[in-house]
């Protein structure tokens, strides 16, 4: 080896060497980061919104992109790739739902003060017309098979059914009961929990009759819902603490699972096969459908308490929960009040 060659040589060992020594350097520091949980979900990021005013549900339309957040006289609507704000749809009173129709260009707003339905255009977020419903409309879902969309009256106890291409209601069903979540299953039928009745209805959208009336027991006081559309599997997030899974055929229970306190809604991701049940304690119960009569809580991943509804983007698998911060109660009351501008998203992320 001449001279020129061996410096050149000894100068690539030290190269690698130092290489070498930082790798060993880093291998700590990444060891130190906090390990993400089974599922691998964690707190992304924390969007704030601020403002006045409570919450309800939030809605994500996966294809146009947008989240649609409830704040109570108004929906912020964000872009779900950056999570900047694009807008607001104004004039809500005491909102809860959002649906979307995309093929129709066309979203719902449920407005629980008013007992209507705000229709709007989803590109410019221009309000389009108000429709009347039932008493106190709660959660409203949009069933692309039938195109119609159908608002929960919780104090009616019925659900209006709107043609959604020309905002007209074409029929009420009568249930009975306090209406919340419900879900469509992709054949001309949906499906409604009764959450003073702990039952879940099966409903012809179509003829608009009842088909099927199903106990939950041992689940009470059921509120989110959503399903497995594939399987016929119903995720119902129950008061009690509970994870009801149910077989969209026959009524029957398959699984109860154990989650969180104070939950309200509930997503399933047909992809990862994820169910989810936000609790309002502050965390985000993770079951896994291991079969369709098989199911596993992977963990409860902390959120915030407060975020006690979501909704999940299935581009992404992000879900995202609305929350807030609260002074401690007074005496007498439930609950204390909500801090100024303190109204945010997270971002849970895997």
């Amino acid at each position: 080896m001449n001279k020129q060659n061996g410096i050149v040589y000894l100068a690539a060992i030290s190269l690698l060497v130092i290489l070498f020594a930082g790798k060993v350097l880093l291998t700590p520091s990444a060891a130190q980061a906090p390990p993400a949980g089974p599922s691998g979900y964690h707190i992304l990021k924390n969007i704030p919104i601020g403002g006045e005013g409570g919450w309800d549900y939030v809605a994500t339309d996966p294809v146009g992109r947008r989240i649609y957040v409830s704040h109570d006289t108004r929906v912020v609507v964000l872009d779900a790739d950056t999570q900047e704000k694009v807008g607001e749809v104004p004039g809500t009173h005491r909102v809860h739902g959002i649906a979307v129709a995309r093929e129709l260009g066309r979203g719902y707003i449920s407005n629980g003060a008013t007992s209507n339905v705000t229709v709007f255009d989803i590109q410019s977020l221009k309000i389009l017309g108000l429709i009347p419903v039932g008493t106190n409309p709660d959660a409203i879902i949009y069933d692309a098979v039938t195109k119609r969309v159908f608002a929960m009256n919780g104090r009616s106890g019925d659900i209006s059914a709107i043609n959604a291409a020309d905002g007209k209601v074409i029929g009420t069903v009568a249930i009975g009961g306090k209406l919340e979540f419900a879900a469509a299953d992709g054949q001309g039928t949906i499906f409604v929990n009764v959450e003073d009745k702990s039952e879940l209805v099966h409903v012809d959208a179509r003829k608009l009759t009842v088909l099927h009336r199903w106990p939950l027991a041992p689940c009470t006081e059921p509120s989110g819902l959503a399903m497995d559309t594939a399987a016929r599997r119903l995720f119902v997030a129950c008061d009690n603490k509970m994870m009801a899974v149910v077989n969209a055929d026959t009524g029957k229970i398959v699984a109860t699972l154990p989650s969180g306190e104070g939950t309200d809604a509930s997503a399933f991701d047909p992809e990862t096969k994820f169910a989810f049940a936000s609790n309002g304690e502050g965390t985000l119960t993770v079951v896994h459908e291991d079969s369709p009569d098989k199911f596993s809580v992977v963990e409860n991943v902390p959120t915030k308490k407060s975020a006690r509804t979501m909704t999940l983007d299935l581009k992404t698998h992000n879900v995202f929960l609305p929350a807030a911060d609260f002074d401690p109660p007074a005496p007498g009351e439930q609950r204390g009040k909500m801090k100024p501008d303190s109204f945010l998203l997270l971002m849970l992320a895997r």
